[in-house]
């Protein structure tokens, strides 16, 4: 899919993702009511609030309404930060989303056979690029409460981390947006190729780029190492106290031993881990045959979208299985957790769909034997794979003429037919006549 038709679809859901957060932190005004609280509970006032204040344009709506320097007198400058940290913070989340969804548009188009993995795709980018900009703009946030040199990393750690639960539903309307103007850009566009990938090649990708994944899954996750990663490193000055921030983007996941209790239940705790790698493997195997061709910046963001999608599916079992709570208080309590991860997804879905990436290309080439016309010639992106834009790879060199062959005549007489006897007797496999053939005339 070309650029200038990409371009409109991921330009119109950067836009539906950037008003739809503008209009839920504009309806963070009405929790400051009086009686609102009375109204919609002490629990859903509070869950509302950590919800929608991290978009919440006016400060006095925000988190900065509990007497820190935007309160104080004389607070225009800090005032000032505040809403530069929020406009960065909603161009930031169209940039990003933009930029995501045109690489997925391409490589990913919503055409027929593709739509459920676009929107999936697309989805889980949403609630990439708000993390990313929460993250971007949290600095400005920081030094707009009046303590932008105490605690910097920690701080930096909290506020990256808010504002995901209402991401979860407006990124999946924005990604439907996205695939609805993508249907219409190809209403009449011829269908788009596809990467053909042999599927045992596609296997040991998936498997390594979900290896790499397990690492923070099981390796960085388990509680020793974690607590290691939290206080092993202390800083000093304005980097101090790092920690918090590590664990947000090295750590996927939490767990320990059984720790006496009973095996089952902690089995069962453990069942959403293996979900999550299970959703990133199968991502994986089937991420090279649906993208119209193989490349590491298509991998890698395939790759992060699976790691986000499978922390949600994560999520939601552990919530059916594990908590098994489905009164109102439970229901909050879950939704609060959606999200949860990103940052780290970030991180090891670029890891792992450059491993993927990588794998690809080499076995790729390992099983591409010279004149053999093997499979490794179909990998895209390998020399003479399709859509890879190159000179003829080795795999396709098998049926050429060499130079113990001779001239070739013109005509038909002269076609490579693998050694069929020619009109007049005459044969390709050396010019002799078989037996009881005459020989031509001179």
């Amino acid at each position: 899919m070309e650029y200038r038709y990409a371009a409109i679809p991921a330009v119109a859901g950067g836009l539906m993702l950037t008003l739809l957060l503008w209009w839920a932190g504009a309806g963070a005004d009405a929790l400051q009511l009086d009686g609102a609280t009375g109204v919609l509970g002490i629990e859903t006032d509070a869950a509302l609030r950590s919800w929608l204040y991290p978009w919440a344009y006016d400060p006095y709506a925000g988190a900065l309404a509990d007497g820190s320097a935007v309160s104080t007198s004389g607070g225009s400058h800090y005032l000032g930060l505040h809403h530069t940290a929020m406009q960065i913070r909603f161009v930031a989340v169209f940039v990003f989303y933009a930029a995501g969804a045109l690489l997925l548009v391409r490589r990913i188009p919503a055409e027929r056979g593709r739509v459920r993995p676009a929107l999936l795709a697309l989805w889980a980018w949403g609630l990439v690029a708000g993390t990313l900009a929460v993250t971007v703009s949290s600095p400005w946030l920081i030094a707009a409460g009046g303590r932008g040199s105490y605690r910097f990393l920690p701080h930096l750690a909290g506020l990256s981390s808010s504002g995901r639960t209402v991401l979860v539903p407006l990124a999946l309307a924005a990604a439907v947006w996205t695939v609805f103007v993508t249907r219409l850009a190809l209403k009449h566009a011829e269908p788009q190729p596809r990467g053909d990938v042999p599927a045992r090649v596609a296997l040991v990708a998936a498997t390594a780029g979900t290896a790499v994944v397990a690492v923070s899954v099981v390796v960085l996750s388990y509680q020793g190492n974690a607590a290691r990663i939290q206080t092993a490193f202390t800083g000093g000055g304005f980097l101090s106290e790092p920690g918090d921030l590590l664990r947000q983007w090295l750590v996927l996941s939490a767990w320990s031993g059984p720790a006496g209790g009973p095996i089952g239940d902690w089995l069962l705790v453990r069942l959403g881990d293996v979900l999550l790698l299970t959703v990133v493997w199968c991502a994986l195997r089937w991420l090279p045959g649906v993208l119209t061709r193989v490349s590491v910046p298509a991998m890698a963001a395939g790759a992060v979208c699976a790691v986000v999608l499978g922390l949600l599916a994560r999520h939601l079992v552990r919530v059916a299985v594990v908590d098994g709570s489905w009164n109102y208080r439970g229901v909050l309590q879950a939704a609060s957790g959606l999200g949860d991860g990103t940052s780290a997804a970030v991180l090891w879905g670029t890891l792992a769909g450059v491993a993927a990436a990588v794998t690809l290309r080499m076995s790729g080439r390992g099983m591409a034997a010279p004149g053999s016309g093997g499979p490794g010639s179909l990998v895209p992106g390998l020399a003479g794979g399709p859509g890879s834009g190159g000179l003829p790879g080795p795999a396709s060199t098998g049926n050429l003429p060499s130079a113990a062959d001779g001239p070739v005549p013109d005509g038909p007489a002269g076609a490579r037919d693998g050694g069929q006897p020619r009109p007049g007797g005459r044969s390709q496999s050396g010019g002799q006549p078989r037996p009881g053939e005459q020989p031509p005339p001179r």
